[in-house]
């Protein structure tokens, strides 16, 4: 033992490759013990593969020691290997006293591995065996509130609650408030969040969007405050906080949070857009514009924010403007039938009409199950005097719209003179 302390000396005193060298040399003549300490102290300082080569050299001489088994199933998990982690497992005697944390430890390779049948096979056979065990309810709980059983979770997480409230650093209260809250029980998960006085940001903001699930906008506000106090850079909340703020009317207070929350991040492209949206609300239109260019200069691919800027652009008669967005959105790669239908509109505004036809053309492709589409694109091909191709649109609009009396007669006047003609 004597060298092994001298090698644990050495590492203390960052004297890496003289430790090991050290141990290396001893290990033809260590005992087992001494061999298992040494694996020990190699799994403490992070020399797996050593640590491995030793482990499977004593359970080749005592091949019955789960707790060598359950130590290297250990590292062939940090290795990545689970298969041989979980061969070496269920290779343990189901009489053997380690035999339930053996169940535990399979049921989370299993878990890990997608297998959640055979997951929970392996707990619950672990809580036959011991029914009162925190960890297995515990366990049962996480594999549950992962494959979205949140009810069930909650079932194992309160039988938790009552002997501890953490586990492996998770806070009982804080699942069972989560649980409940996607379960869609968010009053009851809102008193569990109020059980946990911390002044955690996560657990506040977590609490903050209960409340504002369950109605209480209230609740939600007074807590997503309180994240920014505790944490100027909680980037997450300043949407949030901002939405709650405009639902309340509070347009003001709900635009400078929303400035607030740009400075901490500034490629958030849905609080530039919600910015954009408050400013337009507060008549500052050139501010508006420009928090909407942010948003879709960070996603060509952000219709909501492209949509809205157009419907700026209208509002200025800027159809130039217009179209020179959407081509330019469309080069870089964002393709949709709104868009076309939109640069229709505004060749037809600056009278660039074989333009305007060309758009209204590949647009129809796409949207002739649209209602207001075919109306607008069957005027606009009457206008042209495409009566014809204004026929079948206005159409396939009665198909969809059967009770529009105006555009039944109008249709029937198409067709009468097309007869005519």
């Amino acid at each position: 033992m004597e060298t092994i302390m001298e090698a644990v000396r050495l590492m203390e005193a960052q004297q890496t490759e003289k430790a090991i060298e050290l141990l290396e040399k001893y290990l033809p003549v260590a005992n087992e013990e001494e061999r298992y300490t040494i694996a020990e102290l190699y799994i403490q300082w992070g020399f797996l593969q050593e640590a491995k080569v030793l482990l499977e050299e004593l359970i080749q001489q005592y091949p019955d020691e789960a707790e060598l088994k359950l130590t290297l199933a250990d590292i062939y998990i940090e290795l990545e290997d689970d298969e041989s982690a979980i061969e070496l497992l269920n290779d343990i005697d189901e009489n053997d006293p380690a035999y339930m944390q053996t169940l535990i430890q399979l049921a989370d390779l299993y878990q890990s591995q997608g297998l959640f049948e055979v997951s929970e096979q392996k707990l619950l056979a672990a809580k036959r065996l011991d029914p009162n065990e925190p960890i297995i309810d515990f366990a049962l709980g996480e594999l549950y509130f992962s494959t979205g059983n949140y009810l069930k979770a909650t079932t194992y997480y309160e039988k938790v609650l009552p002997k501890t409230n953490e586990i492996g650093h998770v806070s009982i209260r804080d699942r069972l408030a989560e649980a409940y809250a996607e379960a869609g029980e968010f009053e009851l998960a809102l008193t569990y969040y109020q059980d946990e006085a911390n002044e955690n940001p996560e657990s506040l903001f977590k609490y903050g969007f209960t409340a504002y699930q369950a109605g209480r906008n209230d609740i939600a506000r007074k807590a997503w405050e309180r994240v920014i106090e505790l944490d100027t850079y909680y980037h997450t909340v300043y949407l949030h906080l901002a939405n709650v703020y405009m639902e309340e009317g509070e347009l003001k207070k709900a635009y400078e949070i929303a400035q607030k929350g740009l400075q901490v991040d500034e490629f958030h492209k849905e609080l530039y857009l919600l910015a954009g949206r408050l400013a337009h609300q507060l008549e500052k239109d050139d501010a508006s514009e420009a928090y909407v260019r942010e948003a879709v200069a960070i996603d060509p691919d952000f219709k909501e924010a492209t949509l809205f800027l157009i419907e700026l652009l209208k509002n200025r008669a800027d159809y130039k403007g217009i179209i020179d967005l959407v081509i330019e959105i469309k080069d870089i790669g964002a393709l949709d039938p709104l868009y076309e239908w939109e640069l229709a509109r505004a060749y037809n505004e600056i009278e660039e009409y074989n333009n305007a036809l060309k758009h209204y053309t590949i647009a129809y492709n796409n949207l002739k199950d649209d209602s207001d589409f075919l109306k607008e694109y069957g005027y606009f091909l009457t206008e042209e005097g495409r009566v014809e191709e204004a026929i079948p649109v206005f159409t396939a609009y009665l198909e969809e719209q059967p009770f529009d009396d105006e555009i039944t007669e109008f249709l029937r006047r198409l067709q009468q003179s097309d007869r005519e003609i």
